[in-house]
């Protein structure tokens, strides 16, 4: 087993490292963290740009996962899985998500915008990218938030 860990902000260039290192694994998984900024692959000729999907997707032998830690946007994944199946990459067979991963749900986002948006020096600004990550992760510790098995659970919804 290897991991690539990043021990900074992020944007470090894991996911170009995981790639660079892609043929030699049979599973790459991300076990936290959210929908980055997104990364350029360029893959057979097709370019995709990536978000929550680790690239090794892009390899047909290769298995991802979605791990525990993972906060995740449904919508912005539906539409990262459309982009990889609109351009042949079987994603349905080969990608695997956590039930315990806890879904960014609307309100996140808008709590992540708002937290910044205050100007009376009340709020220490962070620099968030407003994608609803770190409340999510709050809800997360709270016990409150909903997570992907939860989508199961009509009781629960």
């Amino acid at each position: 087993m290897k991991a690539v860990i990043g021990t900074q902000w992020g944007d470090e260039g894991k996911g170009k490292v995981v790639d660079l290192l892609g043929d030699n694994f049979d599973i790459v998984a991300r076990y936290q963290g959210g929908p980055n900024a997104g990364h350029t692959v360029k893959f057979d000729g097709k370019t995709f740009i990536l978000h929550h999907i680790p690239t090794g997707i892009l390899r047909p032998d290769i298995s991802c996962v979605l791990g525990n830690g993972m906060v995740i946007n449904v919508e912005s994944l539906m539409e990262e899985i459309e982009q990889l199946s609109d351009k042949s990459i079987d994603v349905f067979s080969r990608l695997f998500i956590s039930e315990n991963a806890h879904i960014i749900m609307p309100y996140h986002i808008q709590l992540d915008c708002a937290s910044e948006a205050c100007d009376d020096g009340s709020v220490e600004v962070i620099g968030t990218t407003g994608r609803g990550i770190g409340p999510a992760y709050a809800d997360k510790a709270r016990r409150t938030g909903i997570r992907m098995g939860d989508l199961l659970n009509f009781n629960i919804l």
